[in-house]
């Protein structure tokens, strides 16, 4: 809020969280004289943010991780399954959004949330290991007389072999 010539100006300031639970995350903060506005331009910048958190089979971190951001300072640390999340406020959000299930943090210095949603989000990026998802299958297309006679990603033997009789039947 600013005090100008004809009163009171009101700024309204959202942050978003945004993720999958299953390895990607980001964050998003928009400023605007409306509510509705503040929240739509948090999700663009939150939707062109996402980072991908490599996680381990368990559901934690690889490895522990120290990240400082302005003058918040965040220490993840990996814990066993079965734990949970223990951490506090925002960087529990973000980290179940994330779609980590066991994971240890401390917090230092100020707790403002944009400052530790950035350090979540930081340490997140930062993280060294193998990302727990399956690679899409690359799309195999063949042209015969000027059509695709063959185009298959993501389909079950049992659907692409049904497919391929309707793909026959239509080229004969």
């Amino acid at each position: 809020m600013r005090v100008v010539k004809g009163g009171r100006r009101l700024r309204f300031r959202a942050l978003i969280a945004i993720g999958n639970g299953k390895g990607k995350v980001a964050i998003g903060l928009g400023k605007a004289g409306e509510v509705a506005e503040a929240i739509r331009k948090a999700g663009n910048q939150a939707r062109k943010a996402l980072i991908l958190v490599p996680l381990t089979k368990s559901g934690t971190i690889p490895h522990q991780i120290l990240v400082k951001n302005n003058a918040s300072k965040l220490f993840l640390l990996p814990a066993n399954p079965g734990t949970g999340i223990i951490a506090g406020g925002i960087v529990r959000q973000i980290l179940a959004i994330a779609g980590v299930q066991d994971v240890l943090s401390k917090t230092y210095g100020s707790l403002n949330k944009p400052n530790m949603a950035q350090a979540t989000i930081t340490a997140l990026a930062s993280l060294k290991g193998e990302y727990q998802f399956v690679a899409p299958e690359p799309v195999v297309t063949k042209r015969e007389g000027g059509r695709v006679a063959e185009a298959r990603s993501f389909k079950s033997k049992a659907k692409a072999e049904r497919e391929q009789k309707t793909d026959a039947a239509v080229l004969a």
